[in-house]
C-alpha cells in the first residue's frame, strides 16, 4: 500500500505537468502530496471503520492532519478528494488538487495514461516502488473489510462490486432498489 500512495503522488505531479499544470501556480502540491499518502487509509487498522473504505480513510486522514496541526480548510480539501477517489466524474468538479490526486491514483491502479509519460520514468517508478501485484492486493484488502462488515459495501458502490468479485456475494441492481412495485415503461428494460 504505501508503495502504492508514493507511486500514486509522482504520477499525479507528472500527469499534471503532461497536462501543462505547475505545482505551487496551478495546484497545492502538499495537498495533492497528503490526499495520495493518505488515501488508502480506509483499508488499515488505522483508519478502518464502518463506512465504505473511501470515507473511513477520509475520515482518518483528517483525524491524522488535525492531530499535527493542519488547518481545516486543507483538510477538507484532502477528505473530499480521499472520499472521492474511486468516483469518476466528480474530482474535476471539485477542485485542481482533487483532480490531479484522483489522476495519480487512477493512473497506478489502471494504468490508462501510463503512455501520457516517458515509458523510461515509469519504469523508474516502478522499480524505486514496486507493484506487488496491486490491482489483486487492493481487491483482497477491501473484500476482507467488506467480507467483515458487509455495511462497508453499500449498494451500488465501488465496494460492493470489489466484495461481489472477491467475497462471491451476489451484487444487488438498480432495480432490486425500487420497491415501489414499479413495472418497466417499455419492454426494453430488462427485468
Amino acid at each position: 500500500m504505501a508503495n502504492h500512495c508514493a507511486r500514486s503522488y509522482v504520477f499525479a505531479r507528472e500527469l499534471a505537468a503532461a497536462n501543462g499544470l505547475r505545482s505551487g501556480t496551478d495546484y497545492d502540491d502538499e495537498l495533492v502530496f497528503l490526499t495520495c499518502l493518505l488515501h488508502d487509509l480506509g483499508v488499515t487498522d488505522y483508519g478502518s471503520g464502518d463506512q465504505r473504505f473511501e470515507v473511513d480513510g477520509a475520515d482518518a486522514a483528517v483525524r491524522f492532519l488535525r492531530d499535527n496541526g493542519v488547518a481545516e480548510d486543507r483538510t477538507t480539501t484532502v477528505w473530499q478528494a480521499i472520499a472521492l477517489h474511486t468516483s469518476v466524474g466528480l474530482a474535476d468538479r471539485f477542485g485542481a488538487e482533487h483532480s490531479v490526486a484522483f489522476s495519480g491514483i487512477s493512473l497506478d491502479i489502471n494504468g490508462l495514461e501510463k503512455d501520457r509519460l516517458p515509458g523510461s520514468l515509469v519504469e523508474r517508478i516502478n522499480a524505486a516502488w514496486p507493484r506487488h501485484d496491486l490491482g489483486y492486493a487492493i481487491a483482497d484488502l477491501i473484500g476482507e473489510g467488506t467480507k467483515a462488515n458487509p455495511l462497508k459495501a453499500p449498494p451500488l458502490s465501488f465496494p460492493a462490486h470489489i466484495h461481489e468479485i472477491v467475497n462471491g456475494v451476489p451484487g444487488v441492481a438498480f432495480l432490486d432498489l425500487v420497491g415501489w412495485g414499479d413495472r418497466p415503461v417499455t419492454n426494453t428494460v430488462p427485468r
